[in-house]
């Protein structure tokens, strides 16, 4: 499912317009991605939960050559599933 495809479920579940629920889409995201960048976790009960993550610098190796090469220090941004959503991912792959 793609953006678009996500838009006009949505409008047609809640009884809203495409693009009263592509803004609110968009004013969510945003939010959401505001809130992680800026260090808060973002939990939506029933769904799961954003948060930034630190990876510090460490040694890794060139699969090519076996070389060892340092990997810079990054942060990303994890998602983690509520267990009521994982719940469905499990029920749906025993079907």
């Amino acid at each position: 499912m793609n953006k678009r495809e996500l838009i006009e479920k949505a409008a047609a579940e809640a009884g809203l317009s495409r693009r009263q629920t592509a803004a609110a889409l968009e004013a969510i995201l945003g939010t959401i991605q505001t809130a992680v960048a800026a260090e808060d976790k973002v939990a939506l009960p029933g769904f799961g939960s954003f948060e930034i993550v630190h990876k510090p610098a460490r040694t890794g190796r060139n699969p090519q050559t076996g070389e060892p090469l340092e990997i810079a220090e990054t942060w990303t941004a994890k998602f983690k599933p509520s267990p009521g959503f994982m719940g469905l991912i499990r029920q749906r792959k025993k079907d």
